[in-house]
Protein backbone atom coordinates (compact mmCIF):
# COMPACT_ATOMS: atom_id res chain seq x y z
CA UNK A 1 0.00 0.00 0.00
CA UNK A 2 1.24 3.43 -0.93
CA UNK A 3 0.58 5.31 2.31
CA UNK A 4 2.43 8.59 2.98
CA UNK A 5 4.75 8.18 5.94
CA UNK A 6 3.51 11.39 7.57
CA UNK A 7 -0.03 10.02 7.90
CA UNK A 8 1.30 6.98 9.71
CA UNK A 9 3.17 9.30 12.08
CA UNK A 10 -0.04 11.28 12.83
CA UNK A 11 -1.91 8.07 13.54
CA UNK A 12 0.81 6.64 15.79
CA UNK A 13 1.21 9.85 17.79
CA UNK A 14 -2.59 10.11 18.21
CA UNK A 15 -2.78 6.60 19.63
CA UNK A 16 0.19 7.23 21.93
CA UNK A 17 -1.18 10.61 23.11
CA UNK A 18 -4.70 9.29 23.66
CA UNK A 19 -6.42 12.16 21.84
CA UNK A 20 -6.27 14.15 18.63
CA UNK A 21 -5.83 17.43 20.53
CA UNK A 22 -2.84 16.16 22.52
CA UNK A 23 -1.35 14.66 19.37
CA UNK A 24 -1.72 18.01 17.59
CA UNK A 25 0.07 19.72 20.48
CA UNK A 26 2.98 17.26 20.23
CA UNK A 27 3.16 17.70 16.48
CA UNK A 28 2.76 21.47 16.73
CA UNK A 29 -0.07 21.55 14.18
CA UNK A 30 -3.82 22.18 14.27
CA UNK A 31 -6.09 19.35 15.54
CA UNK A 32 -8.08 19.61 12.30
CA UNK A 33 -4.95 18.74 10.33
CA UNK A 34 -4.40 15.60 12.41
CA UNK A 35 -8.04 14.63 12.06
CA UNK A 36 -7.94 15.15 8.29
CA UNK A 37 -4.83 13.01 7.84
CA UNK A 38 -6.27 10.18 9.91
CA UNK A 39 -9.50 10.43 7.87
CA UNK A 40 -7.48 10.04 4.64
CA UNK A 41 -5.70 7.08 6.17
CA UNK A 42 -9.02 5.46 7.10
CA UNK A 43 -10.27 6.05 3.59
CA UNK A 44 -7.20 4.31 2.16
CA UNK A 45 -7.61 1.40 4.60
CA UNK A 46 -11.40 1.25 4.06
CA UNK A 47 -11.86 0.87 7.81
CA UNK A 48 -12.08 2.90 11.02
CA UNK A 49 -8.75 3.16 12.80
CA UNK A 50 -9.62 4.87 16.10
CA UNK A 51 -12.68 5.03 18.34
CA UNK A 52 -13.49 7.52 21.07
CA UNK A 53 -13.93 6.45 24.69
CA UNK A 54 -14.39 8.33 27.97
CA UNK A 55 -10.61 8.20 28.41
CA UNK A 56 -9.81 9.49 24.91
CA UNK A 57 -9.19 7.52 21.72
CA UNK A 58 -7.98 4.00 21.25
CA UNK A 59 -7.23 1.95 18.13
CA UNK A 60 -9.82 -0.32 16.56
CA UNK A 61 -8.87 -3.87 15.61
CA UNK A 62 -7.73 -2.62 12.20
CA UNK A 63 -6.00 0.27 13.95
CA UNK A 64 -4.06 -2.23 16.11
CA UNK A 65 -3.01 -4.08 12.96
CA UNK A 66 -1.82 -0.83 11.43
CA UNK A 67 -0.01 0.16 14.61
CA UNK A 68 1.77 -3.21 14.67
CA UNK A 69 2.75 -2.67 11.03
CA UNK A 70 4.18 0.75 11.90
CA UNK A 71 6.22 -0.67 14.78
CA UNK A 72 7.52 -3.53 12.62
CA UNK A 73 8.47 -1.09 9.88
CA UNK A 74 10.35 1.04 12.38
CA UNK A 75 12.32 -2.02 13.45
CA UNK A 76 13.06 -2.88 9.81
CA UNK A 77 14.12 0.71 9.13
CA UNK A 78 16.40 0.64 12.15
CA UNK A 79 17.85 -2.73 11.15
CA UNK A 80 18.45 -1.50 7.59
CA UNK A 81 20.09 1.66 8.91
CA UNK A 82 22.39 -0.37 11.15
CA UNK A 83 23.33 -2.69 8.28
CA UNK A 84 23.98 0.25 5.96
CA UNK A 85 26.14 1.92 8.61
CA UNK A 86 28.13 -1.28 9.07
CA UNK A 87 28.46 -1.66 5.30
CA UNK A 88 29.68 1.91 4.89
CA UNK A 89 32.17 1.38 7.71
CA UNK A 90 33.39 -1.75 5.83
CA UNK A 91 32.34 -3.98 8.72
CA UNK A 92 30.19 -6.29 6.54
CA UNK A 93 29.88 -7.30 2.92
CA UNK A 94 31.15 -9.79 0.35
CA UNK A 95 33.64 -9.37 -2.49
CA UNK A 96 33.91 -11.94 -5.26
CA UNK A 97 37.23 -12.46 -7.01
CA UNK A 98 38.09 -14.65 -9.97
CA UNK A 99 41.81 -15.09 -10.49
CA UNK A 100 44.30 -17.11 -12.49
CA UNK A 101 45.69 -20.08 -10.57
CA UNK A 102 49.19 -18.62 -10.70
CA UNK A 103 48.13 -15.76 -8.43
CA UNK A 104 46.83 -17.99 -5.63
CA UNK A 105 49.90 -18.52 -3.46
CA UNK A 106 51.17 -14.96 -3.19
CA UNK A 107 47.79 -13.20 -3.24
CA UNK A 108 46.54 -15.20 -0.26
CA UNK A 109 49.71 -14.61 1.75
CA UNK A 110 50.03 -10.91 0.94
CA UNK A 111 47.20 -8.56 -0.16
CA UNK A 112 44.22 -10.71 0.91
CA UNK A 113 45.76 -11.42 4.29
CA UNK A 114 46.42 -7.71 4.85
CA UNK A 115 42.91 -6.78 3.69
CA UNK A 116 41.22 -9.35 5.95
CA UNK A 117 43.26 -8.12 8.92
CA UNK A 118 42.09 -4.55 8.29
CA UNK A 119 38.47 -5.46 7.43
CA UNK A 120 37.67 -8.72 9.27
CA UNK A 121 33.91 -8.42 8.65
CA UNK A 122 34.27 -8.59 4.87
CA UNK A 123 33.85 -12.03 3.29
CA UNK A 124 36.09 -12.83 0.33
CA UNK A 125 34.90 -15.37 -2.23
CA UNK A 126 37.81 -16.44 -4.40
CA UNK A 127 37.51 -18.67 -7.48
CA UNK A 128 40.15 -19.62 -10.03
CA UNK A 129 39.79 -20.04 -13.77
CA UNK A 130 41.30 -19.69 -17.21
CA UNK A 131 41.76 -16.29 -18.80
CA UNK A 132 38.50 -16.60 -20.74
CA UNK A 133 36.52 -17.76 -17.72
CA UNK A 134 37.89 -14.82 -15.69
CA UNK A 135 36.81 -12.41 -18.44
CA UNK A 136 33.35 -14.01 -18.64
CA UNK A 137 32.87 -13.94 -14.85
CA UNK A 138 33.69 -10.23 -14.68
CA UNK A 139 31.58 -9.28 -17.71
CA UNK A 140 28.59 -11.28 -16.46
CA UNK A 141 28.92 -9.80 -12.92
CA UNK A 142 29.64 -13.20 -11.38
CA UNK A 143 32.83 -11.64 -10.02
CA UNK A 144 33.49 -8.11 -8.74
CA UNK A 145 37.21 -8.16 -9.53
CA UNK A 146 39.39 -10.30 -11.77
CA UNK A 147 43.13 -10.92 -11.88
CA UNK A 148 44.46 -12.34 -15.12
CA UNK A 149 47.61 -12.69 -17.15
CA UNK A 150 48.53 -11.77 -20.74
CA UNK A 151 45.26 -10.24 -22.11
CA UNK A 152 45.81 -6.55 -22.91
CA UNK A 153 42.60 -5.01 -24.26
CA UNK A 154 38.91 -5.84 -24.13
CA UNK A 155 35.99 -3.49 -24.86
CA UNK A 156 33.98 -4.57 -21.81
CA UNK A 157 36.81 -4.56 -19.28
CA UNK A 158 38.27 -1.75 -17.24
CA UNK A 159 41.97 -2.34 -16.61
CA UNK A 160 42.57 -0.81 -13.17
CA UNK A 161 46.23 -1.70 -13.09
CA UNK A 162 48.70 -3.64 -15.22
CA UNK A 163 52.11 -4.81 -14.10
CA UNK A 164 54.96 -6.19 -16.25
CA UNK A 165 55.37 -9.88 -15.40
CA UNK A 166 57.65 -11.55 -17.97
CA UNK A 167 57.21 -15.21 -18.84
CA UNK A 168 60.33 -17.07 -17.70
CA UNK A 169 61.68 -20.60 -17.80
CA UNK A 170 61.16 -22.38 -14.46
CA UNK A 171 63.27 -25.44 -13.69
CA UNK A 172 65.08 -27.44 -11.05
CA UNK A 173 68.51 -26.19 -9.95
CA UNK A 174 69.80 -29.56 -11.24
CA UNK A 175 68.47 -29.06 -14.77
CA UNK A 176 71.15 -28.84 -17.52
CA UNK A 177 70.05 -25.30 -18.41
CA UNK A 178 70.08 -24.09 -14.80
CA UNK A 179 73.76 -23.09 -14.86
CA UNK A 180 73.43 -20.91 -17.97
CA UNK A 181 73.76 -17.27 -16.95
CA UNK A 182 72.58 -15.87 -20.28
CA UNK A 183 68.95 -15.45 -21.34
CA UNK A 184 67.79 -18.68 -22.96
CA UNK A 185 66.70 -18.72 -26.57
CA UNK A 186 63.47 -20.44 -27.58
CA UNK A 187 65.58 -22.84 -29.64
CA UNK A 188 67.46 -23.89 -26.48
CA UNK A 189 64.26 -24.24 -24.46
CA UNK A 190 62.57 -26.28 -27.20
CA UNK A 191 65.32 -28.91 -27.08
CA UNK A 192 64.25 -30.01 -23.58
CA UNK A 193 61.07 -31.76 -22.36
CA UNK A 194 58.44 -29.26 -21.23
CA UNK A 195 55.36 -29.25 -18.97
CA UNK A 196 52.79 -26.81 -20.30
CA UNK A 197 49.32 -25.46 -19.64
CA UNK A 198 46.37 -26.62 -21.74
CA UNK A 199 45.57 -24.69 -24.96
CA UNK A 200 42.87 -22.46 -23.42
CA UNK A 201 45.16 -20.99 -20.76
CA UNK A 202 46.50 -17.45 -21.25
CA UNK A 203 50.10 -18.47 -20.53
CA UNK A 204 49.88 -21.28 -23.08
CA UNK A 205 48.49 -18.91 -25.72
CA UNK A 206 51.32 -16.47 -25.07
CA UNK A 207 53.84 -19.30 -25.23
CA UNK A 208 52.38 -20.68 -28.47
CA UNK A 209 52.57 -17.23 -30.06
CA UNK A 210 56.23 -16.87 -29.06
CA UNK A 211 57.29 -20.27 -30.39
CA UNK A 212 55.30 -19.76 -33.59
CA UNK A 213 57.01 -16.43 -34.25
CA UNK A 214 60.41 -18.02 -33.61
CA UNK A 215 59.62 -20.88 -35.99
CA UNK A 216 60.31 -23.62 -33.44
CA UNK A 217 58.15 -26.26 -31.81
CA UNK A 218 58.33 -27.00 -28.06
CA UNK A 219 59.01 -30.55 -26.90
CA UNK A 220 55.88 -30.96 -24.75
CA UNK A 221 55.70 -34.14 -22.64
CA UNK A 222 53.19 -32.99 -19.99
CA UNK A 223 50.02 -30.96 -20.56
CA UNK A 224 47.89 -30.00 -17.59
CA UNK A 225 45.37 -27.55 -16.12
CA UNK A 226 47.10 -27.67 -12.73
CA UNK A 227 49.71 -25.22 -11.49
CA UNK A 228 50.87 -27.77 -8.94
CA UNK A 229 51.52 -30.36 -11.67
CA UNK A 230 53.64 -27.84 -13.61
CA UNK A 231 55.75 -26.96 -10.58
CA UNK A 232 56.16 -30.58 -9.45
CA UNK A 233 57.21 -31.59 -12.95
CA UNK A 234 59.85 -28.86 -12.89
CA UNK A 235 61.03 -29.81 -9.40
CA UNK A 236 61.45 -33.44 -10.40
CA UNK A 237 63.94 -32.42 -13.14
CA UNK A 238 61.54 -34.03 -15.61
CA UNK A 239 60.67 -30.82 -17.42
CA UNK A 240 61.06 -27.12 -17.91
CA UNK A 241 57.91 -25.07 -17.61
CA UNK A 242 57.12 -21.48 -18.59
CA UNK A 243 55.44 -19.25 -16.02
CA UNK A 244 55.52 -15.69 -14.71
CA UNK A 245 57.88 -15.68 -11.72
CA UNK A 246 55.15 -14.74 -9.22
CA UNK A 247 53.41 -18.07 -9.93
CA UNK A 248 56.32 -19.93 -8.31
CA UNK A 249 57.29 -17.23 -5.80
CA UNK A 250 57.56 -19.53 -2.78
CA UNK A 251 59.57 -22.21 -4.59
CA UNK A 252 61.93 -19.59 -6.04
CA UNK A 253 62.47 -18.08 -2.60
CA UNK A 254 63.17 -21.52 -1.12
CA UNK A 255 65.59 -22.35 -3.95
CA UNK A 256 63.84 -25.57 -5.00
CA UNK A 257 63.16 -23.97 -8.38
CA UNK A 258 65.04 -21.32 -10.32
CA UNK A 259 63.97 -18.87 -13.03
CA UNK A 260 65.81 -18.07 -16.25
CA UNK A 261 65.03 -15.23 -18.64
CA UNK A 262 63.93 -16.22 -22.12
CA UNK A 263 64.98 -14.26 -25.19
CA UNK A 264 61.52 -13.50 -26.54
CA UNK A 265 60.00 -10.01 -26.93
CA UNK A 266 56.41 -11.14 -26.38
CA UNK A 267 57.38 -13.03 -23.22
CA UNK A 268 59.05 -9.92 -21.80
CA UNK A 269 56.06 -7.70 -22.62
CA UNK A 270 53.53 -9.92 -20.79
CA UNK A 271 51.58 -8.26 -17.99
CA UNK A 272 49.32 -9.13 -15.09
CA UNK A 273 46.04 -7.19 -14.94
CA UNK A 274 43.47 -6.19 -12.32
CA UNK A 275 40.11 -5.87 -14.06
CA UNK A 276 36.45 -4.98 -13.49
CA UNK A 277 33.53 -4.61 -15.87
CA UNK A 278 33.22 -1.28 -17.69
CA UNK A 279 30.43 0.76 -16.09
CA UNK A 280 30.26 -1.29 -12.89
CA UNK A 281 29.89 0.82 -9.76
CA UNK A 282 32.32 -0.47 -7.17
CA UNK A 283 31.29 -0.57 -3.48
CA UNK A 284 33.68 1.00 -0.98
CA UNK A 285 34.93 -2.40 0.18
CA UNK A 286 35.78 -3.42 -3.38
CA UNK A 287 37.60 -0.13 -3.95
CA UNK A 288 39.66 -0.70 -0.83
CA UNK A 289 40.56 -4.21 -1.98
CA UNK A 290 41.50 -2.84 -5.40
CA UNK A 291 43.96 -0.49 -3.70
CA UNK A 292 45.47 -3.39 -1.75
CA UNK A 293 45.85 -5.39 -4.96
CA UNK A 294 47.35 -2.46 -6.84
CA UNK A 295 50.01 -1.91 -4.15
CA UNK A 296 50.81 -5.62 -4.12
CA UNK A 297 51.07 -6.11 -7.88
CA UNK A 298 53.12 -2.91 -8.26
CA UNK A 299 55.60 -3.93 -5.57
CA UNK A 300 55.88 -7.55 -6.59
CA UNK A 301 58.48 -8.27 -9.25
CA UNK A 302 58.97 -11.91 -8.38
CA UNK A 303 62.12 -13.40 -6.87
CA UNK A 304 64.68 -14.11 -9.55
CA UNK A 305 67.89 -16.05 -9.73
CA UNK A 306 70.38 -15.24 -12.46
Amino acid sequence: MDIPHQRLVYFQVTVEAGSIRRAAARLNIAPSAVSRQIGLLEEAMAASLIERTRDGVQPTRVGEMLLDYILQREKLDQHLGERLDAYQRLETGEIRLTIGEGFVGDIINSPLRAFRKQYPGITLKVDTGSMQSIINSVIEDEADIGLMYHERVHPQLRFWHSSPQPLVAIMSPEHPLASDAHALTLEEVAQHPMALWGPSHGVRQLMDDGFREAGVRPHMVVQTNSMEVLKQAARSELCITLLPAFAAARELQEGVLIARDVECASFRQARAHIITRVGRRMPRASLQLLRHLERWITAFSGPRQE
